[in-house]
């Protein structure tokens, strides 16, 4: 085995900056925007997710740094860097980006309007369209707007995060004295404006407010006027005192509201006095001033997309049903106690999981449905099904996570209405944030003779019970009603919601008791294997790895002979490839149609992957110490031989054969993009076209020697 090459763990070189991977990986999104390969409308789509995106870098990564640095902290990074050093380089590269996104909306602009759909520019509106104009502005927007002067007697007003404002410097045509105004974009009023017609074209808000300013302040007229944009820290700092926890929340979120205001965008032109004006206004540096020669707030551009013909969109799939179910006449106990399944998100519908709670909900035979809600949407059926069952007089648990980051306000008004009819709901820890999905159903069953006895049924997901995010997110749902896996989430239960942890789990892998170490005790028994001269090899899908010792026992494992595949989605602090530390480990990154999500881990034990013999495991962990150490997290051993079949050999396969959507990890933290052809491997087109093993049932027994048996000879078994 060759000597490390690198030997000290704070070397730049050993570590690839997280900021900055962030920041390649929205990259990546950014490209998808820019890909010709992709239909129209989802360009634009990527364009405002990658909007989105960075602003919630800078809400949560930027502002801690800012708040850090602004309290004195001197402390260097892993790269040798302070707070402010770090600040400068992400400066200089998100300025790249923005530059990056508007020359990007600037080409689709065009693009869209060779397809009829039209951003019109003010000076561009017929009589017609004024005339129409106006009379929309007087019914929908006049009554919304509420001009604000600014002046010794009305102080600058408050703008909410990833608000829009004009400021106008106005002249009073009456008293001839000049006034500065503000005028707050509403955030429910729509940004782009259809107007009649064939055509599908829009007047953006802010022009519209603009065109009739006279109407809103009759008597002024406007010497100059500018559009900004405004980002807080969103940042959450609670205290435990004591005090009930469901308001200290409420209090902290009110607090978000009015943070500190961290960065402004200004659309050009904008005058500098103007600009100088609301930066001390509102106490911001200049450096976190930046002028955009485009639209502001792209994230608004997803309006465009719901309307958009859908030959402009992906072709729509036949989302699947699981025929196991079918199979069991829709019984999802019955399907469930016959053998393990796992449903494919989203190209097997998540209604499966909302059948399985709607049936534990109306089955007088359950006695009891204890879930973990971390996300979940507006008009989610899944809260109301617990509800349901509450009021049917079953024992309804519902532990509630009040610090799911931006959906806090949600589930305090969930918890409330749970809480309303009867379920028994909970907060989890103080200081850890119940990450892991997990809904535990137990119903009493008849047994042969006169007897009966409880038996319990769980699920557990690698995503959130988020029906909408459920259509875009790649996910895994696993179902079982093995005795040792149900004991141990009911011992699971009892430790979120008494804190009475349980001595020892038989087979779940639980954060923060022992998750890093039983992972890092996988990786060592491949290395043992090597020695033993057999294969050692790890396949692992995750969203981010950040975590030294993870990273450190995979670069040990390299040196060793142990072949590690790793698709990681977003950060990679790892650097793969480097001579003499990790020439073993490849890391790819998959970004396309749907958002890789889920959570996959496998260990060789010794054999050649994919093998029936290796050790597969998913859940909703990524290896990061915040969900090593910080995070109520699970992994679950996959034993079923179909459901292992299908993770691993199937689904993990597909990503690692991947070529279409597939990004490799330089050494030196560049993603290179894979060449394709028409012909090459899409995982996502794979897993539209080609039902899963899992959820096939009956006609698994004449579909299994053609699907996968075919895909493997074609391409070949090893990654």
């Amino acid at each position: 085995m060759n000597e490390p090459k690198h030997t000290s763990k704070t070397e730049p070189e050993r570590y690839i900056d997280r900021e900055t991977s962030w920041l390649a990986f929205n990259n990546r999104v950014l490209e998808e925007a820019q890909n010709p390969n992709n239909p129209l409308i989802e360009r634009l789509n990527f364009l405002s997710i990658s909007s989105s995106n960075l602003d919630e870098f800078y809400m949560v990564r930027v502002a801690g740094l800012k708040e850090y640095a602004r309290h004195g902290g001197t402390k260097h990074t892993r790269h040798g860097r302070t707070p402010n050093e770090e600040l400068d380089i992400i400066h200089t590269q998100v300025n790249k980006m923005v530059e990056a996104q508007h020359e990007c909306w600037l080409n689709l602009r065009v693009m869209l309007a060779k397809e009829n759909i039209v951003v019109i520019k003010p000076e561009n509106l017929t009589q017609r369209d004024h005339a129409w104009l106006q009379e929309y502005f007087l019914e929908n927007i006049f009554p919304v707007l509420t001009p604000i002067a600014i002046d010794p007697a009305h102080p600058f007003p408050f703008l909410p995060n990833l608000g829009l404002a004009l400021v106008f410097q106005l002249n009073n045509t009456v008293s001839k004295k000049e006034q500065v105004a503000i005028i707050p974009l509403p955030a429910p009023l729509p940004r782009f404006i259809l107007l009649p017609g064939k055509k599908m074209r829009y007047v953006l808000l802010e022009d519209a407010i603009r065109i009739f300013l006279n109407t809103l302040m009759p008597d002024f007229e406007s010497v100059d006027s500018a559009l900004f944009r405004i980002i807080r820290d969103s940042e959450l700092d609670i205290e435990d005192e004591g005090e009930d926890f469901v308001r200290n929340f409420e209090r902290a979120l009110k607090q978000r509201r009015r943070g500190r205001v961290i960065q402004i965008k200004f659309a050009t032109p904008a005058s500098k006095a103007l600009v100088h004006f609301v930066s001390e206004q509102m106490h911001v540096d200049m450096l976190d001033v930046i002028e955009v020669n485009g639209m502001l707030g792209l994230t608004s551009l997803r309006e465009l997309t719901k309307n958009a013909r859908a030959d402009l969109k992906f072709p729509p799939f036949q989302v699947r049903f699981p025929e196991r179910i079918n199979d069991y006449g829709g019984d999802c106990f019955a399907a469930i106690a016959a053998k393990d399944i796992v449903i494919h998100h989203p190209f097997e519908t998540f209604d499966v999981v909302i059948r399985f709670l709607k049936q534990a909900a109306e089955d007088p035979d359950v006695v009891s449905i204890k879930q973990t809600l971390y996300r979940t949407s507006a008009d989610s059926p899944i809260p109301k099904l617990l509800i349901a069952a509450a009021e049917a007089g079953k024992s309804v648990t519902a532990l509630v996570e009040l610090k799911a980051r931006f959906d806090e306000e949600a589930n305090i008004k969930w918890a409330r209405n749970l809480e309303a009819a009867g379920v028994h709901v909970v907060y989890g820890f103080v200081t850890l944030k119940t990450h892991t999905k997990v809904t535990l159903v137990t119903r009493r069953e008849q047994q042969p003779g006169d007897g009966s006895k409880l038996v319990s049924y769980v699920h557990f997901g690698t995503g959130n019970y988020h029906p909408a995010t459920a259509k875009a997110y790649t996910d895994l749902s696993f179902f079982t009603c093995d005795p040792v896996i149900c004991r141990d989430a009911a011992y699971l239960f009892n430790f979120v919601t008494g804190y009475a942890p349980p001595r020892a789990f038989k087979k779940l892998i639980t954060a923060p008791r022992d998750m890093r170490k039983a992972l890092i005790k996988l990786i060592e028994a491949e290395i043992a294997f090597v020695k033993e001269g057999k294969p050692g090899t790890i396949w692992a899908k995750m969203n981010s790895l950040v975590d030294e010792e993870i990273i450190e026992a995979l670069y040990t494992a390299s040196q060793a002979g142990v072949v590690i595949e790793l698709v990681v989605r977003g950060i990679c602090c790892l650097r793969p490839g480097v001579p003499g530390l990790s020439e073993n480990i490849r890391v790819k990154s998959i970004v396309g149609r749907f958002l890789e999500h889920s959570r996959v881990y496998c260990f060789g034990n010794g054999y050649a992957m994919p093998s029936p013999e290796a050790k597969v495991f998913i859940g909703s962990a990524d290896w990061m110490p915040r969900n090593f150490d910080w995070r109520v997290e699970v992994i679950i051993p996959i034993e079923n031989a179909t459901v292992h079949e299908q993770i691993m050999g199937q689904i993990m396969v597909a990503n690692l054969k991947d070529e279409k959507n597939s990004w490799v990890l330089q050494p030196d933290g560049v993603y290179k993009r894979l060449p394709s052809t028409p012909t090459s491997l899409s995982a996502h087109e794979y897993f539209i076209n080609n039902p899963s093993l899992s959820g096939r049932g009956k006609s698994l027994q004449k579909a299994k020697s053609t699907q996968m048996l075919k895909y493997k000879a074609a391409k070949g078994t090893s990654a």
